[in-house]
C-alpha cells in the first residue's frame, strides 16, 4: 500500500528535515500503522507499507499530517515563518485530513 501526496500549491515551507505522521486505524478502530517518514519542503511525500497482519477487514481510515509542527493555519498565524518577511497567508481547514481505505481479505 502506498500513501502519497504532491507538493503544496502554497509553498508551506516545511524544511529539509520535515517528517509526515501516518496513521491506518482499521474498523476495529485499532491503529494499526502508526509511523513517521520523510517529507519535502513543499509537502510532498510517498509512504509504502504491506498492511500488518491481522487488521480487521472493512472500512480503515488513512491520516497523513505534518509531524511536530503547527500544521494548521485557521488561525492566521503561521509558526513556519516567524521572523520572516510579511506573508500572505492562505488559511486553512484544522479539520484532520482523513481518507478511507477498505481492507478486504
Amino acid at each position: 500500500m502506498t500513501v502519497a501526496a504532491q507538493d503544496a500549491d502554497c509553498n508551506p515551507r516545511y524544511g529539509a528535515t520535515a517528517r509526515i505522521q501516518i496513521s491506518v486505524t482499521d474498523s476495529s478502530g485499532a491503529k494499526v500503522v502508526n509511523t513517521t517518514s520523510a517529507m519535502d519542503d513543499g509537502g510532498g511525500f510517498s509512504y509504502t507499507f504491506v498492511v500488518p497482519t491481522g487488521t480487521v477487514a472493512g472500512e480503515a481510515a488513512v491520516t497523513a499530517l505534518p509531524y511536530n509542527i503547527d500544521w494548521c493555519d485557521d488561525t492566521g498565524r503561521n509558526n513556519r515563518v516567524a521572523g520572516a518577511a510579511v506573508v500572505q497567508l492562505q488559511q486553512a481547514s484544522c479539520v484532520l485530513p482523513v481518507k478511507p481505505l477498505t481492507i478486504l481479505r
